[in-house]
């Protein structure tokens, strides 16, 4: 009987070590081995890369201790330069591991090209919102007599007038042509036959009316630049605002030695 006494105390102690070397074992495995394998607690905060050039990425993130990533789609602002970063994953302040990736989306190298839409006739006030909703700048905004108020007359890129449809790169500044409200005043076309361009231009706009469309026609009887026709004609009544078309002279190139 004493000899089983003894047998089963041995197994008890036996197995207490065992038990106990276990639990060590454990303890270390997860409050020594496992946060220094995952780096626990030692993290840093993401800083804000937007704005920052390509070119100072790199350095940037390395003494830093985290690495970036830049994503397959770009976009664009026009304002910013090429190659400047637009937007970052994960947003600046977050807490990350040491090492973490920060994935970055560029700007564009080159402006994507959008179709312009038809803004003719349409409220500046809607008019604006549209051209910042696709991505364009509203420039300048040039009154001038007609009826409707605010209504936009013209939509210009660089001077000329554009249809819809006309492709233009993203970010590019439009200007508009609006009526004042003004233009219920009858007057009669002045006659411009006779004039240069400059000054038809001059007379036209001082009328209370505006340039329509410009054509050229070759002739031999006039000197080159002037005004051989416009529409509607001398004496005309129209409505303030209303465009005048102008026919101009050019040399007959077989003509001109």
């Amino acid at each position: 009987m004493s000899n089983i006494k003894d047998s089963l105390k041995k197994v008890g102690i036996h197995l207490s070590l065992i038990l106990g070397v276990i639990i060590l074992l454990t303890f270390i495995f997860l409050k020594v081995f496992l946060p220094s394998y995952t780096n626990h607690g030692q993290t840093v905060s993401v800083p804000d890369l937007e704005g920052f050039e390509y070119s100072e990425i790199e350095d940037y993130l390395k003494n830093r201790n985290l690495k970036y990533e830049i994503n397959i789609d770009s976009g664009f602002n026009a304002e910013l330069k090429p190659l400047t970063v637009l937007k970052q994953s994960p947003k600046a302040g977050h807490k990350v591991k040491s090492g973490r990736k920060i994935y970055l989306t560029l700007n564009s190298k080159n402006a994507p090209m959008i179709n312009m839409p038809n803004l003719v006739n349409g409220q500046l006030k809607n008019v604006q919102e549209i051209l910042a909703n696709i991505g364009l700048v509203r420039g300048e905004i040039k009154y001038v007599p007609d009826i409707g108020t605010n209504v936009v007359l013209e939509q210009k890129y660089r001077g000329r007038n554009i249809p819809e449809g006309f492709e233009i790169p993203k970010g590019s500044q439009i200007d508009l042509v609006v009526g004042d409200g003004l233009g219920n005043q009858i007057l009669d076309v002045p006659n411009l036959i006779g004039m240069d361009e400059t000054d038809a231009e001059f007379l036209i706009l001082g009328s209370g009316l505006r340039m329509g469309r410009i054509n050229y026609v070759t002739t031999d009887s006039v000197p080159q630049g002037t005004i051989v026709r416009h529409l509607p004609p001398a004496g005309a009544e129209v409505k303030t605002g209303e465009p005048i078309d102008l026919w101009i002279s050019e040399l007959n190139k077989e003509t001109n030695f």
